[in-house]
């Protein structure tokens, strides 16, 4: 008899991680692997109340061990892969502010399809399929605890969809329209005894746990002895069992009891691809988006240096501009290019879009970028920014990950928690000091007198941005300063667009009359990412 259970997601998500890979590495496990399978129906036996601390007995037993006799094959619904990104709390404190840690969360998206999961040779009696009738009747997720899930029997009589996922027999198949997936699996209980026997046997016959010859078994000897055998858990049941803390304690890279084995799914198992938005992005006007800025290996010292502001944000640029060609959009958004319908150049203060890679953790790396307009981002350049996923760096091995981390007003942006938080409320919040971030670049001439001295160009740009006038502005020398360090290496001069009159940067500190409120970009390329003030802190 054909034993077939379905699976239906209630969420409409799958979240589960392949054994042996980190989360963060961004993959999922589908289908559910057979060991999952079977794991999860012994944690729903306690859960439950099917059985006692003692663990699956008669009926029970027989049921897990029928079911790890053979490999299972499966019908997958579509499914799109997608994921999160979000600070976990790291439950300690640097200087008062609470350490956080960026956390992929990957899951499928399924909706309300179901799945199917089949074992055509099943053999099972009635009180081992009443067993497993109350044991699918109390589960309530499969995988990770939020993809809730509700499962059935599937009576014989129903039709059930094709197996498109299946255990690779070794025959020839279809390179373009199937793949290969390594689930791990249980072995036969039989096999993992005759197995188990063998090692025990193996073990004991080392003359150290033996006793001498002519003498018995002492207590000492008997604790050794078990002490060498106890990781070979007594039979597959207690495999299944096992959790992650015993297998590092005996040194498994693998649960005793389990085989990887290789399946064909659909080579289009699951979809993942940058979504092409249709039409307008259906959202309100906002502000400002932040990008969070990551590589594969999740190695921070991997991310673009500081001193890369200016071509990250130009590459950037040059991007959005690209995908907003590759969405048909004609006219292309007037607060990402700079220009009207009519393709002539924008004639406000300032009005479209800054774009501000930041080194928020100030670890030396730019890890997130800002993109701001202060005539507000229109739900077609939210689309565009959206669909951007990567970008490039100088020497980079691979792109580099964008994905939206937050959006909305400066006030909105400002509230944001941890060190990165703090660092970005510095930049869009209100005070009376401000200084250089990156470097100012005057965009004329510097005069010794008149309006295109130094001052004057500041107070020029200032008055652009309907800015206030500065109660005082202060030119740091830069060998006196530490902070400013970096500066004489950014890259002061756009790799496409006009030069600058001179490259060189300047360190500006400005102090008000009266708390203005930022993002404050002046200069040359201020809206590539240079001229960036960021507010004093007393």
């Amino acid at each position: 008899m054909t034993l077939t259970l379905a699976f239906q997601f209630v969420s409409g998500r799958y979240h589960a991680t392949p054994y042996g890979y980190h989360v963060n590495e961004g993959l999922i496990e589908w289908p559910p692997s057979p060991w999952r399978l079977l794991r999860s129906l012994i944690s729903v036996g306690y859960t439950s109340g099917v059985w006692n601390g003692e663990g699956p007995q008669g009926d029970a037993r027989s049921l897990i061990e029928s079911l790890a006799k053979e490999l299972p094959s499966y019908h997958l619904p579509n499914a799109i892969g997608t994921h999160s990104r979000h600070y976990m709390p790291k439950g300690s404190l640097d200087k008062g502010i609470e350490k956080t840690t960026l956390v992929f969360d990957t899951w499928a998206r399924l909706g309300d399809q179901e799945l199917y999961v089949s074992w055509p040779e099943a053999r099972l009696s009635p009180d081992e399929m009443s067993v497993l009738g109350k044991l699918l009747a109390n589960i309530n997720y499969l995988g990770r605890s939020e993809s809730w899930v509700e499962a059935r029997i599937v009576p014989n009589d129903e039709a059930v969809p094709p197996f498109n996922c299946v255990p690779d027999l070794g025959k020839t198949y279809n390179l373009l329209a199937q793949e290969q997936v390594a689930l791990l699996s249980a072995t036969n209980a039989s096999a993992y005894s005759d197995w188990r026997n063998q090692q025990v046997e193996n073990i004991l016959a080392n003359p150290e746990l033996r006793p001498p010859e002519g003498r018995k078994l002492t207590k000492p000897l008997e604790k050794k002895r078990q002490k060498a055998i106890d990781p070979y858990p007594p039979d597959l049941i207690d495999c299944l069992q096992k959790d992650t803390n015993w297998l590092r304690k005996y040194g498994w890279s693998q649960p005793p009891g389990s085989q990887r084995v290789f399946f064909l799914r659909p080579s289009n198992a699951i979809a993942i691809g940058t979504p092409v938005a249709k039409g307008t992005f259906k959202s309100a006007r906002v502000t400002a988006m932040l990008l969070a800025v990551t590589n594969t290996s999740r190695n921070d010292h991997a991310l673009p240096s500081v001193i890369r502001t200016l071509p990250q944000g130009e590459l950037l640029h040059s991007a959005l501009v690209g995908i907003s060609a590759g969405m048909n959009q004609d006219p292309p958004p007037m607060e990402l290019v700079g220009r009207d319908a009519n393709r002539k150049p924008l004639r406000g203060p300032h009005e479209h879009a800054h774009i501000h890679p930041l080194d928020l953790d100030s670890d030396g790396h730019l890890d997130h970028i800002l993109i701001w307009a202060a005539m507000g981002l229109s739900g077609n350049a939210q689309s565009v920014i959206r669909a951007a996923r990567r970008t490039y760096t100088k020497g980079g091995l691979e792109p580099l990950r964008l994905a939206v981390s937050a959006h909305g007003d400066f006030l909105n942006l400002s509230h944001m928690r941890g060190v990165e938080g703090k660092k970005l409320s510095q930049i869009v919040g209100k005070a009376c000091k401000w200084r250089s971030l990156t470097p100012f670049v005057p965009a004329r001439h510097i005069k010794k007198r008149g309006k295109n001295t130094l001052a004057g160009q500041v107070v020029s740009e200032l008055d652009s941005r309907n800015l206030p006038h500065p109660k005082s502005i202060e030119v740091s020398a830069l060998q006196d300063a530490p902070r400013y360090g970096r500066f004489r290496h950014f890259v002061v001069s756009r790799s496409r667009g006009q030069k600058p009159p001179r490259a060189i940067g300047y360190a500006i500190e400005l102090e008000f009359n009266q708390p203005v409120a930022g993002p404050i970009a002046l200069g040359y390329a201020s809206h590539f990412g240079l001229g960036l003030f960021i507010a004093e802190t007393e």
